[in-house]
């Protein structure tokens, strides 16, 4: 009788073990944007232009040693060593335009709000986002669709930089946690290390009254993620973008081979975490693009800029088939990623208005 008591108790407790190992087969992914870089850097590093260009690069000897080289693709891989070296063996690459693999906006605004609006809700709105004024998102992010999905209640988590996203993810109404801008960690137990970084936060002064230093956002998703281990994450990166608009291209490069290796340090976690590894996909992409002709609009962006509407995208781990950088003529867009992270997570969406998935990225 007892081995039979013993035997049942021991079936019970392997099918919930069971039961919760499946439940963890569930996909993750983790969508990344790097607010404003432009695909002339991504694909072929520093820029001949503007490092040798007293306006924007004060030391210019120091900026050359550290990230020039003869060649485009010697120069983006010391810019970008994770995403030239470890993403490139492992996942996909889009948006190289001398290749005519092109990756563009579907609004007709080009700077942040819209740019993120089309990517979070897979269209442009055109005729309602029209600033980066703190108004509430009259559209469902995918982050909110997520949310609202039984599978994925309460496993969705946005960190960013800029203090506007909270009204691009709709905060309030999507349910979605949003740490943003200044935002301190402020659930009710803190790890030792976010509470240190809510003190370090507090008394680093910030370049920009709106836009918060990347560290802060990196360590504290990060925490976040040991902790809470989100399904669907999303982390936006905003100093490239401010940097550029003060023109100050040593920053700007610094702040991108930094968030390459932000990135690299995701990666490495998911693959030592028994909850993300083998199972997580990575999306990473731009709200817009900048201009480059003339050389001083590589400060700016908006639909008076030549060329920013060009972005870029790339996407590395499960479901992502190994195929490198894409170096075929080709066409993408923004409003694809919103439907292509539903499909990932299994994630139904009925709205015919949002763009396609990306056929080819997923298996």
């Amino acid at each position: 009788m007892k081995k039979n008591i013993l035997s049942i108790a021991l079936l019970i407790f392997s099918c919930v073990v069971l039961s919760a190992q499946q439940k963890e087969t569930k996909p993750n992914v983790i969508l990344i944007t790097l607010d404003g870089l432009r695909w002339q850097e991504l694909f072929g590093g520093a820029d001949s232009l503007l490092i040798s260009n007293k306006k924007y690069t004060k030391n210019i000897t120091h900026l050359k040693d550290k990230f020039w080289a003869n060649t485009p693709e010697e120069r983006r891989k010391i810019l970008f060593p994770f995403i030239w070296s470890t993403i490139k063996e492992k996942g996909q690459i889009y948006g190289n335009r001398k290749h005519e693999n092109n990756v563009d906006l579907t609004n007709n605004k080009w700077f942040s709000y819209p740019g993120y609006n089309e990517i979070l809700t897979g269209k442009a709105d055109d005729e309602r986002i029209v600033s980066n004024s703190k108004l509430p998102n009259p559209n469902t992010t995918i982050l909110e669709t997520i949310n609202q999905s039984e599978t994925y209640k309460n496993k969705v988590a946005a960190f960013t930089s800029w203090d506007v996203f909270p009204y691009i993810i709709n905060e309030k109404r999507s349910g979605v946690p949003v740490n943003a801008g200044f935002d301190i960690a402020n659930e009710e137990e803190l790890t030792i290390y976010e509470a240190y970084l809510n003190k370090l936060q507090t008394v680093t002064p910030s370049p920009w009254g709106s836009v918060r230093l990347d560290v802060f956002t990196h360590h504290y998703a990060l925490e976040y993620m040991k902790k809470n281990h989100p399904k669907f994450m999303y982390i936006s990166y905003g100093e490239t973008d401010d940097f550029a608009h003060d023109g100050n291209y040593s920053a700007y490069l610094q702040s991108a081979n930094t968030t390459d290796g932000f990135i690299k340090e995701l990666w490495e976690f998911t693959q030592q975490d028994n909850f993300y590894k083998n199972n997580t996909t990575f999306i990473i992409t731009t709200d817009h693009g900048r201009g480059t002709n003339p050389i001083d609009t590589w400060r700016s962006h908006g639909k008076d800029i030549e060329g920013a509407d060009e972005v870029w995208l790339i996407a590395f781990g499960n479901k992502i088939k190994s195929t490198g950088e894409q170096t075929y003529k080709n066409q993408l867009y923004s409003n694809q990623i919103a439907r292509t992270i539903a499909e990932i997570l299994g994630v139904e969406i009925t709205d015919k208005t949002i763009g396609n998935k990306l056929e080819f990225i997923t298996y």
